[in-house]
């Protein structure tokens, strides 16, 4: 004689609904989450292409696979997506730095690998150098309204601090140099490579862009950061 099984066993009773449940909510989350992704994505392309002034929601929705007004769902307007979008270009931007393993080189060697990483980064990353281009001309007001684009930056300041002060420490860096500066210092040669490479290479008929060049470009970036950090 067979068994019986209980009903609950069965996915008849209050756990088996209960279960249910849960796994179709946790399916719904799934997929409104790769929806999320799919309008980031395809937004990005279009906001580092053609500007915030330039791109269309239509346009968006149109290469997306869902709607215009799912856009609207999860986004609000147009501006909400823009910030969307600019968050995610830098969460991913910082979460390559987090492969910097540099705790066990002394300090100039830590440095130059941070720096050359940032300006390998910059180069992979086009859309990024585009989109912050784009929020400097609107005066980074989409930033201002950033829940966590302050958050997102913290640790590559916390690393090149770790790192500058080891070496102010050995006496290999000289001290008193602002960390933001440094940062910014950093920044400024990287993007610039990425930013004016086309009117460099135009204007002084240079290809800018191939390997040669960047490699010989990065090396004459790390050399400039570490001049200018060199203790006398």
């Amino acid at each position: 004689m067979r068994a019986r099984i209980p009903l609950h066993d069965r996915g008849h009773g209050p756990r088996g609904a209960a279960a249910v449940a849960a796994q179709r909510a946790s399916a719904l989350k799934q997929a409104a989450e790769r929806t999320r992704r799919n309008i980031i994505e395809i937004a990005t392309e279009e906001f580092a292409d053609k500007g915030f002034s330039g791109a269309r929601i239509d346009e968006i929705a149109a290469r997306t696979n869902t709607s215009k007004r799912m856009l609207y769902y999860y986004f609000v307007d147009k501006e909400g997506l823009f910030i969307a979008v600019l968050e995610e270009a830098y969460r991913r931007f910082r979460a390559l730095e987090t492969t910097l393993a540099v705790e066990h080189l002394d300090p100039e060697a830590a440095m130059r690998s941070l720096v050359a990483l940032t300006f390998d980064n910059h180069v992979a990353n086009e859309a990024f150098v585009r989109l912050v281009m784009t929020e400097n001309i609107h005066r980074g007001e989409h930033l201002e309204q950033s829940q966590t684009a302050h958050d997102l930056n913290v640790p590559i300041i916390e690393t090149t601090r770790s790192i500058y002060q080891r070496g102010v420490k050995s006496g290999t860096f000289r001290p008193r140099i602002d960390i933001i500066d440094l940062h910014m210092t950093i920044s400024a040669l990287c993007f610039h490579m990425v930013a004016n490479r086309s009117t460099f290479s135009r204007i002084f008929k240079r290809d800018m862009s191939s390997r040669a060049a960047l490699q010989k470009r990065c090396e004459v970036v790390v050399d400039t950061v570490m001049r200018y950090l060199k203790a006398e």
